[in-house]
């Protein structure tokens, strides 16, 4: 079935061009000789040991490569530490610049090559670095690393003994990452950056405790209560117990040789560009494949709709406009299941039994979503093509194949999945527990005498309008591709996002700890890598 609508104007999004970046090095150009005013106050870092998950590591673009390893925020850091008596710093790079990794020789599913912007279609868009990649799990580095940043990794997994253990990788209990790197398979992440004696560190985790729920539309559950993690499931969100328990130890650990550190807390991660960039709006009435049907599509929901105004939810109406975009429809969990009403109500109209059935389980919980709504990003290859599954299962409940594809549609005909929308409810459910661990966060860097990174305000600053200043007079934002602040998987910073991070730690060192540090040019990194 033909996609009825062009999500993206990609074309549009890059007529505010990137060019200015292409030439941008990834990495710092050579410092300027050291004011005589450079001091590290009272901190030492002379070994600097950095810790947390993906934004920690570099990731970027949908993946961990060489280069953004090296554009990685601490490295960045650890240039500016090396004016005032930092000593070296060791990453455990990636054998390549495409991301991906093998096991054995074979790809490993789920770690794909990194994205870049492709014209191939006539638009630009991103799609994956095509190859595999040479980065195999099984050769292990050779350590230790500053570099401790895990993707993936929640916060319970810094104390987990087997994160690094290639078998336990085999059962989905184990890091790649992490394994291409520990000490020893049954070494923790938090112990091996304790046993290298460091004299400052950072921290900045806790983002995938929360964001992993949200990139899954809410698909996973709040444990809030639960102080189990070892029963979790991937999507669901770390009870802020546990978070807290797990951070102070953490912390003991990482302090009890009198090191100095700083700390960031997690950003509002509803607004990212994964969230914000595709509209919970985009069936368009000029589009030749979809305005044609609208008259049609009206006239088929239109029983549906008397029946939802009987059952006293005309909210809950579907109806598409002729003159102006029209909102998607999904399926919101968080409504009562009106199934067997709906059926029940159109069998009394004089419709079939079979197809009644099938209009109740297709829309007993849905409605048309509004700008409360959030679509995620790679909702935009799935919406207005023909869902699969769904079409196999309503030939199996035995309707014709003509039929079963008008009614399998994503976000027209067939509600867009949970996974594809964050609702108010689940947004909800996001804000109190991101509110909650940096509750958690700044009051254990109170009270351990650690810097503070208000990494929240930071990235807030960059989702509104006016975006974050530079020193050209530009500004970096979050708006998807263009806006300089974030890769093209629209959860992870650019080389220029890191950049803005990382004086924001300088920022934060410098007041706790009365130093005076060379700050970073986010002009010197791109806002967008496109090869």
């Amino acid at each position: 079935m033909k996609k009825i609508l062009a999500l993206l104007a990609f074309c549009s999004l890059f007529a505010i061009s990137c060019s200015n970046d292409d030439n941008a090095p990834v990495g710092p150009t050579p410092p300027e000789p050291t004011p005589e005013n450079y001091t590290s106050g009272s901190a030492d870092f002379s070994n600097y040991v950095a810790l947390g998950n993906s934004l920690t590591a570099g990731y970027s673009d949908g993946a961990l490569f060489m280069d953004g390893q090296e554009a990685s925020f601490p490295n960045m850091l650890a240039g500016s530490f090396a004016e005032v008596g930092g000593g070296e710093f060791k990453i455990p790079f990636m054998a390549d610049n495409l991301g991906g990794l093998t096991l054995g020789g074979e790809k490993l599913e789920g770690f794909e090559n990194r994205f870049i912007l492709s014209f191939a279609s006539g638009s630009p868009s991103p799609v994956r670095l095509e190859g595999q990649g040479s980065t195999e799990v099984t050769n292990v580095l050779s350590g230790p690393f500053n570099n401790m940043g895990v993707p993936g990794a929640k916060i319970y997994h810094l104390a987990a003994p087997g994160y690094g253990s290639l078998d336990a990788l085999a059962i989905g209990a184990a890091n790649p990452y992490f394994v291409r790197f520990a000490s020893d398979p049954m070494a923790t992440v938090i112990g091996d950056a304790v046993a290298q004696n460091p004299t400052f560190f950072t921290m900045w985790i806790g983002n995938n405790d929360i964001l992993s729920y949200a990139t899954s539309g809410g698909s996973g559950v709040d444990q809030e209560g639960n102080l189990d993690p070892s029963i979790y499931g991937p999507n669901d969100i770390t009870d802020p117990n546990v978070f807290a328990n797990i951070y102070n130890q953490l912390l003991q650990a990482l302090t009890a040789n009198g090191a100095g550190g700083a700390l960031a807390n997690l950003p509002d991660v509803t607004t990212v560009p994964y969230f914000t960039t595709v509209p919970f709006d985009p069936l368009d009435p000029t589009n030749p494949d979809f305005g044609p049907q609208i008259p049609t599509l009206n006239q088929n929901f239109a029983g549906l709709n008397q029946v939802f105004a009987a059952l006293q939810v005309p909210e809950r109406s579907i109806v598409f406009a002729e003159d102006a975009a029209s909102a998607l429809v999904i399926k919101d969990e968080s409504l009562p299941d009106l199934s067997q009403q709906i059926t029940g109500a159109l069998m009394q109209g004089g419709l079939d039994a079979g197809t009644a059935t099938v209009f109740g389980m297709l829309y007993g919980q849905a409605r048309q979503a509004n700008e409360n709504d959030l679509i995620v990003l790679t909702a935009q290859s799935e919406i207005a093509t023909l869902n699969e599954t769904a079409f196999a299962s309503l030939q199996a409940m035995g309707l014709p194949a003509a039929n079963a594809g008008q009614l399998a549609v994503n976000g027209v005909t067939y509600p867009l999945e949970d996974q594809w929308v964050l609702t108010p409810d689940e947004q909800a459910t996001v804000l109190t527990a991101t509110e909650k661990f940096n509750t958690t966060i700044s009051g254990l860097s109170d009270q351990y005498g650690l810097a503070f990174v208000d990494a929240n305000a930071v990235l807030t600053q960059a989702a509104s309008e006016e975006g974050i200043p530079l020193s050209d007079g530009s500004s970096v934002t979050a708006e998807f591709a263009t806006g300089g602040g974030f890769s093209l998987d629209g959860v992870h910073l650019s080389p220029r996002g890191y950049a803005i991070m990382a004086n924001e730690f300088i920022e934060a060192i410098e007041t706790t700890y009365n130093a005076d540090l060379p700050e970073i040019d986010p002009l010197e990194y791109k806002g967008l890598y496109v090869n």
